[in-house]
């Protein structure tokens, strides 16, 4: 595991996506979003129908892909889309759907 340096100008996201999010290819789509943007990370599908997804990258980067989360794929239908800063000094070296 590498660690993420105190001065970096990366953030780290946990986000949680509602709605209709699973079975419609939202975490794929997801990796190939985030593979695009340069954003590091993982997403994954939780047992209460909701997915998770934890972005980490530049600023600006990161809330693109946020900002993308609230639309998804063509077959979701996100109705909620909540966030927090997540503490962690562990460096993602990509994004991988888990």
């Amino acid at each position: 595991m590498k660690k993420l340096y105190k001065d970096s100008e990366s953030e780290t996201l946990d986000v949680n996506i509602k709605g209709r999010v699973q079975g419609v290819g939202f975490r794929a789509a997801t990796v190939r979003q985030a593979h695009l943007l340069g954003v590091r990370g993982w997403v994954r599908n939780l047992d209460d129908g909701s997915v998770q997804a934890l972005l980490q990258g530049p600023h600006d980067r990161v809330d693109r892909l946020l900002s993308w989360l609230h639309v998804g794929p063509p077959g979701a239908r996100v109705s909620e889309v909540d966030h927090s800063e997540a503490f962690t000094e562990r460096y993602f070296e990509r994004f991988e759907q888990i």
